[in-house]
């Protein structure tokens, strides 16, 4: 599928949705649980995802528009919701990312990119040069990795519950992933 602004704003605007509707309002057995070492939680996906929000796709965008490949992204910090978040609730982080994606999102209409937008290049600084459409359609992408990410860990924690039905129940019998996969 060719990447399109206007299907890809369909899935970015209802990420927060989606993450409130599962995550509020469940007990900490559910979003405070992971799948062993190094992997995340819900409530550290959601920390992660809001990391996002304030220095990755739109902070990047403007690099791309603005300096093209004359100055590298700065890098990102996948784990910088371990300390960043540390104390605070889930409705607050759900908040908080509702209100960073909602903002991100009129910025990203207001430019009303064009297809030679989309074309332009920056400069990743592990992967070199990348296109402000795949910055992009990697922003959705990541959305629903996480998504995933976020139900197979929740899935897991009725790995054993589930008796013999785990034979049926594919997220039971895949190995848990790195975080952030």
């Amino acid at each position: 599928m060719d990447f399109e602004v206007n299907e890809a704003l369909q899935i970015l605007r209802r990420t927060p949705a989606v993450l409130t509707a599962l995550l509020a309002n469940l007990p900490d057995r559910w979003v405070m649980s992971n799948e062993g070492a190094d992997t995340w939680s819900p409530f550290e996906i959601v920390g992660h995802l809001i990391h996002g929000e304030d220095t990755d796709w739109i902070p990047r965008a403007v690099v791309i528009l603005t300096k093209g490949e004359t100055r590298a992204f700065e890098p990102f910090d996948r784990n910088a919701q371990f300390e960043r978040f540390k104390g605070q609730s889930l409705a607050a982080l759900l908040d908080t990312f509702d209100r960073l994606r909602r903002s991100n999102l009129s910025t990203l209409e207001r430019w009303a990119l064009t297809p030679a937008d989309l074309m332009k290049r920056g400069r990743h600084p592990d992967l070199g040069t990348v296109t402000l459409g795949q910055l992009l359609a990697t922003w959705t992408a990541h959305d629903l990795s996480h998504l995933a990410q976020l139900a197979r860990v929740m899935c897991r924690q009725y790995t054993e519950a589930v008796g013999p039905w785990r034979t049926y129940l594919r997220p039971l019998q895949q190995s848990g992933g790195p975080a952030g996969a």
